[in-house]
């Protein structure tokens, strides 16, 4: 398979700073929707993917994602977004991947 041209994906989503968002790495699986998860802020968190997502979106440990922690209880957050591989590594190239957060790890 051929890499995507420039104009495919040109247009990655973004955090939105002004809702909390941030970059995070998922760590383990635990079931039942829920994934131990990395934060670009240093805090591991216990990520739930949202009803939205659930069977559209298939997250394994290493998967770079957005999410949104909880205002209430800050040890927990949603997951809004995971990103494709070509998509991680396209935001790599940009340098737009905090320097905490390693998602090439082997």
């Amino acid at each position: 398979m051929s890499e995507p041209d420039e104009e495919t994906i040109r247009d990655v989503r973004q955090p939105n700073r002004d809702e909390g968002e941030l970059f995070a790495v998922a760590e383990q699986r635990m079931g039942a929707g829920r994934i131990t998860i990395i934060c670009e802020d240093g805090i591991a968190r216990m990520g739930r993917i949202r009803g939205k997502m659930k069977r559209r979106a298939w997250i394994r440990s290493g998967d770079l994602l957005i999410v949104r922690p909880w205002e209430f209880q800050n040890e927990k957050a949603d997951i809004l977004y995971r990103y494709s591989p070509t998509e991680t590594s396209h935001l790599a190239r940009q340098h737009r991947i905090p320097e905490n957060i390693d998602v090439f790890e082997s």
